[in-house]
């Protein structure tokens, strides 16, 4: 399995889970505004407050994330986009400066 499929696993999961929790969230708060233990509006800022708490720790959790996968991929020794890239980009004036000279012997 490939990281990017790996990596679009684990945040589909991570999207999944939230909603889930969202959803749990929601029945609850309903349950209790049916049972008399908070109103309406108390239960729609419960909801919202801990929703909002769980997007900023999800922030926090997806940049921890993200920095312990590069240094994983580091440790590994997989070179990041930009050291391809200039890795291409040494190889192409190689090649190049090789017909070059092959030019320059069969004059």
């Amino acid at each position: 399995m490939d990281s990017n499929n790996l990596l679009r696993q684990l945040l589909l999961i991570g999207v999944g889970t939230t909603s889930l929790v969202a959803e749990k969230l929601r029945q609850v708060s309903d349950e209790w505004v049916q049972t008399g233990r908070l109103d309406s509006e108390q239960a729609n800022g419960f909801v919202d407050d801990l929703m909002q708490r769980m997007k900023t720790e999800q922030a926090n959790f997806d940049a921890q994330f993200q920095r312990q996968l590069r240094n994983l991929l580091q440790d590994m020794g997989v070179p990041r986009q930009a050291e391809m890239d200039e890795l291409r980009g040494r190889i192409d004036r190689l090649e190049r400066q090789i017909r070059d000279l092959e030019n320059r012997l069969w004059r």
